[in-house]
């Protein structure tokens, strides 16, 4: 009678649940019945090798200890473990079982359910994983709300900005920032709002104990299951010794660039000197005072070649390096004539084109170095002569308007496997001559001006070459030269 009672609970039990259902006798040593709902084999016949067809060998002494201690104390079983699914792949499974018992209180048997929890075991395993990754990260990675608020704060944060997670978590991310930036949350935060994301932008932080650091942040928007945007996932990064090593970098260079001027200048003012000096002797000599008078005059002419270049000069030296109002036309005929000795002696042609003389926002010194440093490399190419062309023009697009410079050289070129690296650093197709920083640097100064430097090249027999084209904004953008970062610019 109790057995057909508990069979007809079981097929009610079955035909209610969609989980898996099972019945076990008093002491477990046998499996009467088993419906596995696609799960986990059926079992319809009584079974006495359950355990070893069911559960992973590895779960099996773990979920019998569970099981012994339900029979001892007649309450219900309760486990998550692992059982060999429908294709013999492993899965996990909550199973839950009630004793039966009768009358006198002894144990007739058992009623199980067992749920299919694979799919979120599976990913408390991966969110387990990610955190522990999260956590040993040498970046900060944090999350904050749509209003600036921290929700998560990882050991990387810990190391780099000092703050504990529990001094930071509910508190806002403007504890970070310096108060001339805090424009940038705003921004940051509107762009997330729209579902942008913000890659590899560079700026300042401030740590716990009051330093200010240089980092790298990359700002992801994060969305629930509908697609709407709830928060924001940040990962900053400390780059304040790559930049100290870029600015020796960028000194380092000036340096050199000022040194290749200063041979260049030297020519130049060696030519008029010489001149006034033969001059001087003539005259000395001369006896016709109209004879002198001429000599004097050619001598006040070389002169001033000579006053020119020297105000030339000066005014690279005395750039602040802040941005001011230029003619792109003057600032390259300046370096032609700093270089026009070497463009003598070594036979080449120049040729310009320089249109449209609209007037540019930008550091004189630094692009005086990007056009010395590209101009002094096409007369290195072309050291048995050739053609350097120059022209600017206006440019006006959906990406910006500004000026245009392009440089052509009819020298050796470039070999293709090398154009990748050539603004790489101490990359360098010049052997000892060069110190593979020149091309480098000047993509780092023309692209914090907002601008684009490119360069195409050939080998080729009768086509070989180099054309160096670089694009200049008319004004400076506000993202690449905020206040603090403009303080920096003029310290390099």
């Amino acid at each position: 009678m109790q057995v057909r009672e508990s069979e007809e609970r079981f097929r009610a039990l079955v035909a209610a649940s969609s989980d898996v259902i099972y019945r076990m006798n008093a002491d477990w040593s046998e499996m009467q019945q088993l419906r596995g709902r696609d799960f986990i084999p059926d079992t319809r016949e009584p079974s006495r090798t359950w355990l070893e067809k069911y559960i992973l060998p590895e779960d099996q002494a773990r979920v019998m200890a569970a099981i012994q201690e339900a029979v001892r104390t007649k309450t219900p079983f309760q486990l998550e473990h692992r059982v060999v699914r429908v294709d013999g792949s492993p899965g996990w499974t909550l199973s839950r079982a009630v004793p039966l018992l009768n009358d006198d209180g002894e144990l007739l048997e058992w009623l199980g359910s067992a749920s299919d929890v694979t799919i979120r075991r599976e990913n408390e395993q991966s969110r387990l994983r990610l955190a522990s990754i999260v956590d040993s990260a040498d970046d900060a990675i944090i999350s904050k709300d749509l209003n600036g608020i921290v929700q998560s704060w990882n050991e990387g944060a810990v190391r780099m900005f000092g703050y504990s997670p529990e001094e930071m978590t509910g508190e806002s991310i403007l504890r970070l920032i310096p108060e001339d930036l805090q424009f940038e949350e705003d921004e940051i935060l509107c762009k997330l709002r729209s579902g942008e994301r913000i890659d590899h932008y560079e700026t300042r932080r401030r740590k716990k104990n009051g330093e200010t650091i240089e980092v790298s942040i990359t700002v992801s928007p994060i969305r629930d299951e509908t697609g709407r945007v709830t928060g924001a996932s940040k990962i900053a990064r400390d780059i304040s010794d790559r930049r100290r090593v870029e600015r020796l970098l960028i000194q380092s260079e000036k340096l050199a660039a000022t040194g290749r001027m200063a041979a260049a200048i030297a020519h130049e003012i060696n030519n008029p000197l010489e001149s006034l000096m033969n001059l001087i002797y003539l005259a000395r000599q001369s006896d016709s005072q109209s004879t002198v008078a001429g000599y004097l005059r050619t001598a006040e002419e070389e002169l001033e070649r000579v006053s020119h270049i020297a105000r030339q000069t000066l005014g690279y030296y005395r750039d602040t390096g802040l941005p001011t109002e230029l003619y792109l036309h003057d600032l390259i005929g300046n370096v032609l004539t700093v270089y026009n000795s070497r463009i003598v002696g070594a036979g080449i042609a120049v040729e310009t084109q320089l249109n449209d003389f609209q007037k540019i926002l930008a550091s004189k010194g630094e692009l005086l170095q990007v056009f010395s440093n590209i101009v002094a490399n096409s007369i290195d190419a072309m050291g048995q002569g050739g053609t350097l062309s120059v022209t600017a023009r206006k440019v006006l697009g959906s990406s910006g308007d500004g000026m245009q410079v392009v440089l052509r050289d009819t020298g050796t070129g470039i070999p293709a496997e090398s154009l990748p690296k050539i603004f790489e650093p101490f990359f360098t197709t010049k052997g000892n001559l060069g110190t593979g920083i020149g091309l480098w640097v000047a993509k780092q100064l023309i692209e914090k001006r907002g601008g684009r430097i490119s360069v195409t090249s050939s080998t080729e027999k009768g086509r070989s070459g180099t054309m160096t084209a670089i694009f200049l904004p008319f004004a400076s953008p506000q993202a690449h030269a905020g206040p603090a970062q403009d303080e920096e610019i003029s310290r390099q």
